[in-house]
């Protein structure tokens, strides 16, 4: 896509104030401002009214600039040379100089990294001195944004600046990634466990609903798009939306698909768009046929599971 140079230079300015502004990635947009210090962080906070014990993920350009803020080991390594950047997060140990402000990680020792793909935010980054504290640009615990419309509907005028990338090519957020000691999936993401697995060739433990929260994506209400959901429905009534992961033979006005084949990648990309579009039209709630969960059809079943508790 076409960089436009103005909008960024105009981004950066206000980062550099630590004011705090909308950024594209490839899994969703993020609500960014400068991780080094507490002003912009604690608006970050403030904006989405997040629970203070959940933290922020930090987005760098690329492993170099890391080093002055986490130490990482050789299981890391094999994963940031083959998906980075990409649409996966690090749990690190956050190094004892680091000026990290302790508001991102809730004062843990730890600290949650990715390297964003979208060239927009990758432009941005090489222009800042300073990593970007960036959790999903939305209120807490709503539907992610994936797109600027989406920022601005949440948001209006809260947020100083939206910096517009398109729709987010993956629509569903990052793959986190504990690790220090053996490596645990904190939350299913983008990027499936099996091509992580196939990397480190090893089996790898999914711990995506801790009774502590260590990382940020842990919470048990999430990506809710305000109004009840039901799962696995196989009838619906003419008061709720219908969500099926294909187009069905039957095309009512209450009846919406996430893709026209059933394909995962597309239904992802889909689910949070369509998610929003539904609760426009003011259903009071939305009944889900059943998702094939394997692929990302566990991380859209992990997103709608979360969203039910509504």
């Amino acid at each position: 896509m076409k960089i436009n140079l103005g909008n960024i230079k105009k981004a950066q300015k206000l980062l550099n104030k630590s004011e705090c502004v909308a950024i594209p990635t490839e899994t969703v947009y993020g609500l960014a401002g400068n991780a080094y210090s507490d002003k912009a962080c604690k608006i970050i906070y403030k904006i989405k009214k997040r629970p203070k014990n959940n933290p922020l993920i930090v987005h760098y350009l690329n492993n170099q600039t890391l080093k002055k803020d986490c130490s990482f080991n050789n299981d890391f390594l094999k994963l940031y040379r083959v998906f980075c950047p990409g649409p996966i997060t690090f749990i690190l140990d956050l190094k004892k100089n680091s000026k990290i402000s302790k508001i991102v990680t809730n004062k843990k020792n730890t600290l949650a990294v990715r390297f964003p793909k979208h060239p927009v935010t990758r432009n941005l980054l090489k222009k800042l001195d300073f990593p970007l504290a960036a959790p999903s640009a939305n209120p807490s615990s709503k539907v992610s944004a994936v797109s600027s419309n989406d920022v601005k509907d949440d948001f209006g005028k809260k947020v100083k600046y939206v910096l517009d990338g398109g729709k987010s090519s993956i629509g569903l957020e990052s793959t986190i990634i504990d690790i220090r000691n053996k490596p645990k999936i904190l939350r299913l993401g983008g990027l499936e466990i099996s091509a992580i697995e196939k990397i480190l060739k090893k089996k790898i433990t999914i711990s995506n609903n801790p009774s502590k929260v260590s990382s940020p994506g842990q919470l048990k209400i999430h990506y809710s798009p305000g109004i009840p959901i039901r799962l696995n429905v196989k009838k619906t009534n003419k008061k709720e939306a219908y969500l099926s992961i294909k187009k069905m033979k039957q095309n009512k006005p209450n009846f919406y698909f996430l893709s026209k084949n059933g394909d995962l990648k597309e239904a992802a990309k889909n689910l949070y768009s369509t998610l929003r579009k539904i609760r426009k039209k003011k259903y009071k709630s939305i009944a889900v046929s059943k998702i094939p969960n394997k692929g990302l059809g566990k991380t859209i079943n992990d997103r709608l599971k979360r969203a039910s508790k509504f």
